[in-house]
């Protein structure tokens, strides 16, 4: 398996810390608001990656944590008159709302920035003993220079950096020995969350926050740190130099990023009126629509969401959908039990989608190239899945589609819908017209149906519905 490594610059062989085990930390989002499809597509992304390690037998220790405390929360909670805490909760639990529609499965740990502030404290003592921090007027700074590898994973040069002016902070600038130091921990305004420090009262810098959060739930030393491309600098070069400096080893052995969602070719942002958030998407899409959307291109390359980009991700996880929603209605329906030799020999031809699915998702989860994969095996499904197959031949098709579809994170088993008496009667009342010749009533009553969203489908096993 090859993973993309943004240190290096290039695709690696994944070699595990441990045997059977992966070690993933995610970079969660900040909660001040509902969290918009730009957080989605990590959230989607990197879930995938962890379900397909799973797929292949590893045990995968994920924390992706919340940063529940921020400038951002806080004047949220200064303009509705409550707690920045009041604040974090509320969307927290509306985030895990989005997060279960987009079948995201839960982390091993969701650590909250607010719980750990005494592990941050210790990190920080342990950087100013090592002579990595230094405190002025209750202010505590990273001496970036000082860190010798500092730019690694960005590729960017310190001395650049300082030519060219950029700081990385934008306040006490005449208190920092250097212009590029940063922050790790601030005293506490008026009207601000705080805690206790050897520094006096105050909060920890964003930065150290997931430093001491991955080594707590992970260790000093992860497989995977993963996030969004916009973190690479300075929020994750600042993370090695924290903990790198702290721990004194490696910290992460890969570090992945996904690229930037576009709206309409255009950056998304609020200013242009094309920001929009996973609640406001579910209210036209079926959120499973978003995330087959989000897979449909690979994870490092930009993904334009359009309305007709949409469209066609419905078409698509349509026709998957409907070919296992057509396996069980088949395999419910046939009075053949085991396979026979000539379904065993065309069950044996559909590993090579299984084979096609694995070799692109180990070729740094090229997820698009494994959904053309289950494309093909669906194609394959609809071609040789029939009313004389047997029982035994159908559950096999539709377990081996189960399989790849949910390590995408795919739901395809739809439960069954309840019709209420009223619907069953006409559906009956239906059949009876037609086995009548009754065709006139037979159509008013379609027509009815229709109009309560219910389409029926006549077919030689039967009478099919579904919803409109």
């Amino acid at each position: 398996m090859k993973l993309y490594n943004t240190m290096s610059k290039r695709k690696e062989e994944f070699v595990p810390l441990e045997e059977g085990k992966v070690k993933m930390y995610v970079c969660g989002p900040t909660v001040y608001n509902f969290i918009h499809i730009g957080n989605a597509r990590p959230m989607i992304v990197f879930d995938t990656v962890r379900r397909y390690f799973e797929y292949k037998g590893y045990e995968v220790n994920f924390v992706s944590n919340f940063t529940d405390v921020d400038d951002k929360i806080i004047k949220k909670a200064i303009e509705e008159g409550v707690t920045a805490e009041e604040i974090s909760k509320r969307y927290i639990a509306e985030c895990k709302k989005d997060m279960e529609g987009m079948n995201i499965k839960p982390a091993t740990k969701n650590p909250l920035a607010t719980e750990e502030i005494c592990g941050m404290v210790d990190m920080i003592q342990t950087l100013i003993e090592k002579g990595y921090a230094y405190e002025k007027n209750g202010t505590v700074y990273y001496r970036t220079r000082k860190f010798k590898e500092y730019g690694k994973l960005s590729h960017k040069n310190l001395d650049d950096l300082q030519s060219g002016g950029r700081s990385l902070l934008v306040t006490g600038e005449d208190e920092k020995e250097d212009s590029l130091d940063f922050v790790l921990w601030k005293p506490k305004k008026e009207g601000e969350p705080a805690w206790q420090s050897p520094w006096g009262e105050g909060r920890p810098g964003w930065h150290i926050e997931c430093s001491e959060m991955s080594k707590k739930y992970l260790g000093e030393q992860i497989d995977i740190h993963a996030g969004g491309e916009d973190l690479v600098f300075p929020h994750h070069e600042n993370e090695i130099a924290q903990s790198e400096a702290a721990n004194g080893k490696e910290f992460a052995k890969y570090w992945l990023h996904n690229a930037f969602l576009n709206i309409d070719n255009r950056k998304m942002s609020k200013s242009l009126g094309n920001f929009f958030t996973v609640r406001e998407i579910s209210e036209k899409y079926d959120l499973q629509i978003l995330r087959f959307f989000m897979l449909s291109a690979h994870y490092r390359s930009p993904l334009n969401f359009s309305a007709d980009l949409m469209e066609a991700a419905k078409s698509g996880l349509d026709r998957i959908v409907t070919a296992a929603e057509n396996l069980r209605f088949l395999k419910e329906n046939t009075t053949r039990r085991e396979m026979s030799e000539i379904e065993k020999d065309a069950y044996a031809k559909t590993q090579e989608f299984v084979d096609g699915f694995e070799k692109a998702m180990d070729d740094d989860f090229n997820t698009a190239d494994a959904i053309a994969s289950v494309f093909e095996l669906v194609k394959y499904i609809n071609t040789t899945a029939n009313a004389s197959c047997s029982a035994e031949y159908l559950a096999c098709l539709l377990d081996r589609l189960a399989v790849l579809t949910d390590v995408l994170g795919i739901i395809t088993d739809k439960k069954k819908e309840v019709l209420d008496e009223e619907i069953e009667a006409l559906i009956a009342e239906r059949q009876a017209a037609r086995k009548e010749r009754n065709f006139a009533r037979a159509d008013e009553i379609r027509d009815m149906l229709l109009a309560k969203g219910i389409i029926l489908e006549d077919t030689r096993e039967g009478v099919k519905w579904k919803r409109a």
